[in-house]
């Protein structure tokens, strides 16, 4: 991937929308919706990077409703030229194809590199990575096996969705302010993975979300290691000019 001169290329991650409710989703929508308009000025691609949505599941003919005023956003940003390139993550994992189709977007479920103006990027979500958190491991092989993903399309809409956003809460619950801490060098997981990687391929950039912390972190001295925080309490986002990544905040 080129970039034109005067282009970007932005990632965002971990909105998740319809969490804790619809008011305050929709307060985030609006702030979302208006950082994207700005970035589509001079971006060449956009990288969501996983958790636009608390909880996401494609039935056959059914989608959750709410929030399309970020999906006919990225629908512009798509229609104007912009590429625009959508990683699962742990809350959203059960797309399928419905944002390829509505949104001409690219939709990853596992990390991919990328080559952006010389650069080496590895982007992904960032969960189930490193070492360490295995029970969160054995629940995504769950979550992920086809048999389980077609028994949950048995259920009712109105009762698979309650369900999810019932345990999706529990789990938020659970974790509480735990994302707001750096809890060292030795025991991140994705700066273990990213230190393990790094030993085997050239990487100039990772760059994942999940963690809900803002990190811009050495990894070796050509590398560097980027968590994009969230858009629940810090609107935290990175832009590539062409020569380096910035993690930047939008409206503090």
């Amino acid at each position: 991937m080129q970039l034109a001169p005067g282009k970007k290329i932005y990632f965002l991650s971990d909105f998740h929308l319809g969490a804790p409710n619809e008011q305050q989703s929709r307060v985030r929508e609006d702030r979302l919706v208006r950082f994207l308009q700005e970035a589509q000025k001079d971006a060449a691609a956009i990288f969501i990077v996983g958790d636009i949505f608390d909880f996401w599941f494609e039935y056959k003919t059914v989608v959750p409703k709410g929030f399309v005023r970020l999906l006919g956003c990225l629908a512009n940003i798509a229609d104007a030229g912009v590429s625009l390139h959508i990683f699962t993550g742990n809350h959203d994992l059960w797309m399928e194809d419905y944002l390829t189709k509505e949104l001409n977007a690219t939709v990853y479920f596992e990390p991919q590199k990328f080559t952006i103006a010389g650069k080496d990027f590895l982007i992904g979500h960032g969960d189930g990575l490193g070492p360490g958190d295995f029970g969160y491991k054995r629940l995504k092989r769950i979550f992920t096996n086809p048999l389980c993903k077609w028994l949950f399309r048995w259920l009712h809409p109105d009762l698979g969705i309650q369900l999810a956003n019932y345990f999706s809460g529990k789990s938020r619950a659970k974790t509480g302010s735990a994302d707001e801490v750096f809890l060292g060098e030795d025991k991140e997981w994705l700066i273990l993975y990213c230190k393990q990687k790094a030993a085997e391929m050239k990487v100039d950039y990772f760059v994942f979300g999940h963690r809900h912390f803002a990190i811009d972190f050495p990894i070796n001295e050509h590398t560097r290691y980027i968590n994009l925080g969230d858009w629940i309490r810090l609107n935290t986002y990175g832009v590539f000019d062409g020569e380096r990544v910035q993690l930047l905040t939008w409206e503090k």
